[in-house]
């Protein structure tokens, strides 16, 4: 581009998926103007120098005496290590900091909401988030370098989707909580992986610019914790104002411990969907890679672990996420994907009544917590149903990161 941003930032503002862009047009949104545009072109050069300099000592040092420092940092404290050498400090040192700029009530308010979507919630993150992020064809590259087909999606969904649960789960995102060390944990994977990635003899950084940039960081950040509650409106799973801005809240939190700059990071519910939709203008470049990471995924249902009535529960699933896909991406991202274009909305259709009306009763005194409990239950069964209970988070990359331990 002779510009000093990577080739694979588009020239001029892509086309999204048009669930996206009908939601940033309700909230007056639109595409970025040049200077936005131009900088999360810039970005996709900048990682995360904490976590990456954390990683070149772990590598330097001696990877397993330096790992189980980390570990401990991240179960008790940073204090709890008697003279920690700089680089783990001074990770550490910022990731507890972010602690203090919170409002605890937002946040579990923010996951109660969020877990009051249930499976529903889940399946538009699967279907939506993920498949649609596939339209990324930049990010594409540094998943088809973890392995991600060998893998393969249902793998990778369910570890996304374990470590969301750790985070919206009850206290999750406590200093110490499960979702605050699922968190720093990934926020560790991927830089291993930016590292890993990048010293490939095939990865070009003029192109593809930095593995795990920000602008990727940015983009999956909103896609996997906000997409969700988009997505949910268009299945009548309605929330309260100050219900969506915890929410939002919720992700900034998430957003600076996993090392996304605070640039990038939503300050309202509103800036959530910019967050979304202009990093969609900016990264949905597909090719060829598109196609291979999201035609598999479409079959994944038909391995799934259903009890009773296997092979037609197996049909039906398919059929569902598919018509959730087509939904809310739209016939020019079916295409994209490899996917039929035309596809019934079956499933959002049938839902919508029955969310609508646990809408209304969540509003009503303790409807809040009733609704969380049972969205719980229900994302617990689906992951069952997918894995057979929870995912191990990081697992895909484990050739990757054991290089580090």
């Amino acid at each position: 581009m002779g510009t000093g941003i990577p080739s694979r930032h588009p020239s001029t503002p892509c086309n999204v998926p048009a669930g996206i862009r009908a939601f940033g047009s309700m909230l007056g949104l639109h595409r970025p103007d040049a200077a936005q545009f131009r900088r999360m072109g810039e970005c996709l050069l900048v990682g995360d120098a904490p976590a990456d300099r954390l990683v070149e000592w772990m590598y330097t040092t001696g990877s397993g005496p330096a790992r189980a420092l980390f570990e401990k940092a991240l179960a008790a404290g940073i204090d709890s290590i008697d003279d920690a050498p700089a680089p783990l400090r001074e990770f550490f040192t910022e990731v507890e900091a972010v602690s203090d700029l919170v409002d605890w009530d937002k946040i579990e308010l923010g996951a109660r909401v969020m877990r009051s979507g249930g499976a529903d919630g889940l399946y538009i993150a699967r279907d939506v988030a993920l498949l649609g992020g596939y339209l990324f064809a930049g990010f594409n590259q540094t998943l088809l370098r973890t392995g991600a087909l060998e893998k393969g999606s249902n793998a990778r969904f369910a570890e996304t989707s374990q470590w969301a649960l750790d985070v919206i789960g009850e206290g999750g995102l406590r200093p110490f909580g499960a979702g605050y060390r699922s968190t720093v944990h990934v926020r560790l994977i991927h830089a291993i992986v930016r590292r890993h990635v990048a010293a490939m003899p095939d990865w070009s950084t003029e192109r593809w610019g930095v593995p795990i940039n920000q602008t990727d960081m940015a983009a999956t950040l909103v896609g996997a914790l906000v997409a969700p509650v988009m997505g949910g409106i268009g299945v009548g799973m309605i929330n309260r104002p100050a219900e969506y801005e915890a929410v939002a809240h919720l992700t900034r939190y998430v957003g600076l411990l996993m090392g996304v700059d605070d640039e990038f990071v939503p300050d309202d519910f509103r800036d959530c969907v910019r967050v979304l939709l202009h990093t969609s203008y900016a990264l949905s470049t597909p090719d060829e890679t598109t196609k291979q990471l999201s035609v598999p995924m479409i079959d994944d249902p038909l391995s799934w672990n259903y009890r009773t009535l296997r092979g037609t529960r197996r049909r039906i699933a398919r059929s569902q996420h598919l018509s959730i896909t087509a939904a809310f991406l739209g016939p020019s991202a079916m295409r994209a994907l490899g996917l039929p274009r035309f596809v019934v909305p079956w499933y959002p259709l049938i839902r919508l009544p029955l969310n609508l009306i646990r809408s209304a009763a969540a509003l009503r005194p303790g409807g809040r917590e009733r609704a969380a409990l049972r969205g719980m239950r229900e994302q617990g069964k689906f992951m069952d149903t997918m894995v057979g209970g929870t995912a191990t988070i990081g697992h895909s990359a484990t050739a990757i990161t054991h290089r580090a331990t």
